[in-house]
């Protein structure tokens, strides 16, 4: 079915990115957001990590300094030069310190000559500035700074916004143009003459005071004083023309005229700020077009991202249609046209729809991941990420995604709703298509977020769910069917599975479908299965008439077979009878086939969410979730279009997974698909499939408050990890010397205490890496224990995320 048009919404927004100085001169398309969040960084990290801006933590130091030991030795040093520096002042070692200076200087000056004074003032001044460079390096000053100062600094510039003049400290000279550079250059070096005018022509007698108080008076001759003279004023000509070369960026300038084919130099990565862009790799500027045979296009395109009409959305969804030119060349003219018309605006999703009317989370959709927290600083997690943002992409939710965690510990809000949204604007972007399954009233997201909106129960609702999967064949519809109907029955039915509910009900959805072109509805299914004469006799007469002998014998069958015991009919027509109920009445029509939606059609980019009227029809909402889980794992595998990332987001799978289920969520990822689901506790899974569950997905995610039962479960899938551990142990020394005895018998007079001596043994042994108790117990509210594994097969341990950061 076609996507329905939704109403118009708010217009673009660019992406959520903090604004920062641009540099001095730069173009004032550098300063929009969008620019800012186009160019940032984004370097390759382990499945999990949040790739914007993200900064690799240097190599840990295995035996790193204690900061209290490290502070502590950093104390005595400087206590240590302070006394060394007070004993030569007051001449504790004699004249002997001074011999370097008394053999440097003539012989003929005197102590209490100024010449004498200002050098002995330089002699002490040299020797004091050794000693403090000595002892700081004693006391590991350097590393001092680097722990503590370093971060601190760059935090109170953060918060307070404190920043050197940029003519001072001039930031990415890089991206400013060339003329601009040429001028200012220019400005800084006419700045410079006029300084040296002033000082040579106006403060003259001022300005060679300095001068006249540092040489000898023997040097106020010729030519001791015109050398003196001119290497002073040497020096202050170098230090002019060192100030024009910082301001007026007389390097870069020099860079680009000598070399021009050569990059700029740039920090980004380091810094993980925005990486100045080179004129030909510059993102914004489309290169790939450009490359590709599609210049037109990528100037329109470059000419609407700096004047601010595009958003993210735009530039995923013009990258995700430019891809299927790639593959279709036949394409190129459409594509060339519709973006020359519409700019921005072109490829648009069917809605129309360019964002969402809301973001909750930060999303980076170069990288298709959505921010769900920061891995907490504990010593459970590994260094590498530690404090580091975490995300989740298409490329781990293809493994299916398992949450656990008690009510009101924040599944919807810290996982549902983050990754819902990031899958609607993956579905604008048509890299996805999703659909979402929760409760009436969980608002996991407004409904102007979705193309289609379905209220099962409620009047209002514009459209119907068709209880077959819209497939035309009697035997997959009615396999779906049993699925949803008894499938947390199987165990108890004949046989220990669904197969015979599913022939049954085939032995009726074959005959029925031959004979009216389409399959029953609720209440004609109900009486078919009841074995109702009336029913079965005007089916019957209707294959009669139209010719099909072959499909009345699939009804003696099914005659044949209600007269035997265990036959499951009579339960699939009590299931059934949950849905022929007044509350859902006009629902499940098979009869209008342009209200009722398909999960046939995840080959479109929508975006659907499905209400469950689970609080006055609890055992019906159970078991149209699990309908939705089978037909969802089958039309996701039968996709002959695989280019569209599906995803199911089951906000509660309470009494939905099944044997069935779990086998087509292990089909999921080979159809690039998956399901995000989430439970109260794994008893609301059969013991039997606990462990398969666990094995099946490839994300799993133990919120706080789980129970010890569960948390067992976990830690015995996430296994175990070799760590180097040390015990202590405390033995009795047991003096036999006189003198020694006596010194222990007062030692535990005054402490109290025998006199022991520490043995250390250190030893490497296998421990979980979360305990049950562990997941129980240590797990602080708002935080969650993930682990993830990519569709390529790389996992990451579980990590301790918290997810209010």
């Amino acid at each position: 079915m076609a996507p329905p048009t939704a109403p118009p919404t708010a217009p673009p927004v660019s992406p959520p990115a903090p604004r920062r100085p641009s540099a001095p001169g730069a173009a004032p398309e550098a300063e929009h957001p969008f620019l800012t969040w186009l160019r940032t960084p984004r370097p390759a990290a382990q499945p999990g990590v949040w790739r914007f801006g993200h900064r690799p933590k240097p190599p840990e130091e295995i035996g790193r300094t204690p900061g209290r030991q490290l502070v502590g030795g950093a104390v005595i040093s400087m206590l240590c030069g302070w006394l060394v520096w007070s004993l030569l002042w007051h001449g504790y070692f004699g004249p002997y310190w001074k011999w370097p200076l008394k053999a440097l200087v003539p012989g003929d000056w005197d102590e209490l000559t100024r010449e004498w004074m200002l050098s002995s003032y330089v002699y002490y001044g040299l020797w004091f500035c050794g000693l403090v460079v000595l002892f700081a390096r004693i006391g590991r000053v350097p590393e001092i700074w680097r722990r503590y100062g370093g971060p601190a600094w760059s935090s109170l510039k953060r918060r307070t916004g404190v920043r050197l003049p940029p003519a001072l400290l001039p930031e990415r000279p890089d991206r400013i143009p060339r003329p601009l550079l040429v001028r200012r250059a220019a400005l800084a070096l006419a700045g410079a003459v006029a300084a040296w005018e002033l000082c040579y022509d106006v403060f003259g007698e001022i300005w060679l005071w300095p001068l006249m108080r540092v040489i000898p008076v023997s040097w106020m001759r010729p030519p001791m004083y015109f050398y003196a003279t001119y290497a002073y004023y040497t020096l202050f000509i170098v230090l002019f023309l060192t100030a024009a070369a910082r301001i007026g960026c007389w390097g870069e300038l020099w860079r680009r005229y000598r070399a021009p084919d050569r990059p700029p130099r740039t920090s980004g990565a380091l810094t993980g700020r925005a990486a100045p862009p080179v004129p030909d790799e510059d993102p914004a500027d489309w290169p790939r077009l450009r490359a590709e045979g599609a210049p037109d296009a990528a100037e329109r395109l470059a000419a609407d991202a700096r004047r601010g009409l595009m958003n993210d959305v735009d530039r995923a969804r013009i990258e995700r249609a430019w891809e299927a030119v790639r593959n279709r060349p036949e394409w190129r003219p459409a594509f060339t046209d519709a973006v020359l018309r519409a700019g921005a605006a072109a490829c648009a999703h069917p809605s129309g729809a360019r964002d969402l009317p809301v973001r909750a989370a930060r999303h980076d959709l170069v990288t298709g991941q959505v921010r769900i927290g920061t891995a907490a600083e504990d010593r459970r997690n590994p260094y590498d990420h530690r404090g580091v943002g975490w995300a989740l992409e298409p490329g781990l939710l293809g493994t299916s995604l398992l949450a656990v965690g008690p009510p009101g510990c924040g599944k919807t809000a810290g996982l549902v709703r983050p990754v819902l949204e990031s899958l609607c604007l993956q579905a604008l972007a048509g890299r996805a298509a999703v659909v979402a399954v929760g409760a009436a009233g969980t608002a996991l997201a407004p409904d102007e977020a979705f193309d289609v909106v379905i209220r099962i129960g409620r009047p209002d609702s514009a459209y119907d769910l068709d209880l077959y999967g819209g497939t035309e064949d009697p035997d997959e519809a009615a396999a779906i069917l049993a699925e949803g109907l008894v499938g947390d029955l199987a165990a108890a039915l004949p046989g220990g599975d669904g197969r015979r509910a599913a022939t049954a009900l085939a032995q009726i959805l074959g005959p029925y479908h031959g004979a009216h072109g389409r399959f029953p509805s609720v209440q004609e299914l109900r009486e078919l299965l009841d074995g109702s004469p009336a029913a079965v006799d005007a089916l019957r007469d209707r294959l009669a008439a139209t010719g099909q002998g072959a499909l009345a014998r699939e009804l003696d069958a099914r005659e044949r077979q209600a007269r035997r015991p265990g036959d499951p009919a009579p339960m699939l027509a009590d299931r059934v009878a949950l849905l022929d109920r007044p509350a859902f009445a006009g629902f499940f029509d098979t009869g209008d086939p342009k209200r009722t939606f398909s999960l046939r059609t995840l080959e479109h980019p929508l975006r659907v969410r499905i209400d469950l009227p689970e609080r006055g029809h609890a055992e019906a909402s159970r078991m149209l979730a699990r309908l939705i889980l089978a037909q969802f794992t089958e039309s996701a595998a039968a996709r002959a279009d695989r280019s569209l990332f599906a995803c199911l987001v089951l906000d509660d799978a309470t009494h939905t997974v099944t044997a069935e289920s779990v086998r087509g969520l292990q089909r999921l990822r080979s159809a690039h698909a998956g399901a995000v689901l989430t439970l109260r506790t794994l008893d609301d899974v059969p013991e039997t499939l606990r462990s398969a569950l666990l094995g099946t997905v490839g994300c799993r995610m133990a919120f706080s408050g789980v129970t010890t039962w569960d948390g067992a479960r976990f830690a015995e899938v996430w296994g175990k990890e070799w760590v180097e551990t040390r015990d202590v142990t405390d033995r009795q020394i047991i003096a036999h010397e006189p003198l020694t005895r006596a010194l222990h018998v007062l030692r535990r007079v005054v402490t109290g205490r025998a006199v022991t001596a520490q043995s250390v043994t250190v030893r490497t042994v296998e421990r979980e890496r979360w305990s049950a108790s562990e997941l129980a117990h240590a797990v602080p509210p708002g935080h969650a224990v993930l682990s993830v594994t990519s569709v390529r097969g790389v996992a990451t341990p579980p990590v301790l995320v918290n997810l209010r950061d």
